[in-house]
């Protein structure tokens, strides 16, 4: 005859495991906004706003003060400057956005690029000197995607290579 081994029945059952919750132990949320955003412009003493704006190899330097609506790029008129619509049109939305239209002067010294570049670069250059101004109007130009720098760039040629990817024709025979 064979004994089983039998468990004593003095043996306790196994501890029961803490439940787990989604949340438990976390720290309540804090319901006030920490976040300080970095202000990219600056005000200079005489209380003009400086922005710096930058798009493919376009460079914006501008300057805004109150004023009456004035804008002046490389001394002329945006008018003689940008004679498409489209770029005339991008140039004023950061000041939509923040109802300043024709509450500021502008004025800009552009230098490089194409249009295309140049226009992506006031707009940017616009919507820093604006944070300058008044902190209180990044929000509604972030939320524009006004203060976000494009950051592409052509790309370069390389060797072997008639332009960046493009290859020389190739002949059979």
């Amino acid at each position: 005859m064979t004994t089983e081994p039998t468990t004593p029945e003095t043996e306790s059952p196994a501890p029961e495991l803490p439940s787990l919750e989604i949340g438990a132990g976390a720290p309540a949320e804090q319901t006030e906004s920490t976040y300080v955003p970095v202000i990219r412009g600056k005000l200079d003493r005489f209380g003009n706003a400086i922005g710096t704006g930058r798009r493919k190899t376009a460079v914006a330097r501008v300057r805004i003060k109150t004023g009456d609506g004035k804008t002046s790029i490389n001394g002329r008129p945006l008018e003689d400057y940008f004679r498409v619509e489209r770029d005339r049109h991008l140039i004023a939305q950061p000041l939509q956005a923040t109802e300043m239209l024709g509450k500021v002067d502008i004025w800009a010294r552009l230098e490089g690029g194409g249009p295309t570049g140049q226009t992506g670069a006031m707009v940017l250059g616009i919507a820093r000197a604006l944070t300058a101004l008044n902190p209180a109007l990044h929000s509604k130009l972030s939320e524009g995607g006004f203060l976000t720098r494009d950051g592409r760039m052509v790309e370069r040629k390389k060797y072997g290579r008639k332009k960046a990817r493009r290859s020389f024709q190739f002949s059979k025979r």
